[in-house]
């Protein structure tokens, strides 16, 4: 049976040691890294930017998934693609102009990921998701780590699979939010498992990979 691609999200890393928490990650065996890049304006929160972006670059070669919840990204694209970025992910809600900015993140060389907040239907990316490469469906409200996995999302990850069947499409489905392994059950379909406190905050991490991955089993 296939294994998720395992995505921690650097927000709940210790930043007093971010590369020695890299390393110890990679160590781990895990396979992208998720950065969370907050404007306090989209979501009600802030967090790292470019210069960090550019920093994690520096300690690993893993694909780093930069996921800007942030207002008009396009105004941000080449910045982030120049920091390091691998994949590009923005929100749906964030921008009139999706496939537009589709456009520009593959034109720079980059994949491009879209993010959808709960109460957004997957039906909204019908038109486009044969052009990305990523659909992160958030699985909590975005902003703050820690919280719990909404549990309607069974069901959006159910019709987005279902959506790429019909529309012959390759994206990769990313869930962000609340993973641990009893979500992991509800959620068959994921390719990608965006994990934070549940593997970073872990008192084993050993444990808490191998328990996400043989729930998954």
């Amino acid at each position: 049976m296939r294994k998720p691609l395992i995505a921690p999200s650097l927000l709940s890393a210790d930043f007093s040691r971010l590369a020695e928490e890299i390393q110890n990650l990679e160590q781990l065996g895990v396979d992208w890294f998720h950065c969370d890049v907050m404007d306090g304006a989209f979501v009600p929160n802030i967090s790292f930017g470019v210069p960090i972006i550019e920093a994690i670059r520096q300690c690993t070669t893993l694909p780093l998934d930069v996921h800007l919840m942030i207002q008009a990204p396009e105004r941000y694209i080449q910045t982030f693609a120049e920091a390091g970025a691998d994949i590009l992910t923005f929100h749906w809600e964030a921008t009139p102009h999706p496939d537009r900015l589709i456009q520009q993140i593959h034109s720079l060389g980059k994949q491009a990921g879209i993010a959808l907040n709960p109460a957004t239907p997957v039906e909204v990316l019908v038109d486009i998701l044969p052009e990305v490469e990523v659909v992160c469906v958030m699985s909590v409200n975005p902003g703050f780590g820690g919280q719990r996995f909404i549990p309607y999302i069974t069901h959006k990850v159910q019709r987005l699979w279902e959506l790429r069947q019909r529309r012959n499409a390759r994206a990769l489905i990313e869930v962000d939010g609340g993973i641990s392994p009893e979500t992991v059950l509800q959620i068959p379909q994921a390719d990608v498992l965006v994990v934070g406190h549940n593997l970073l905050r872990a008192p084993d991490r050993i444990k808490a990979l191998e328990a996400l991955r043989t729930a998954w089993m």
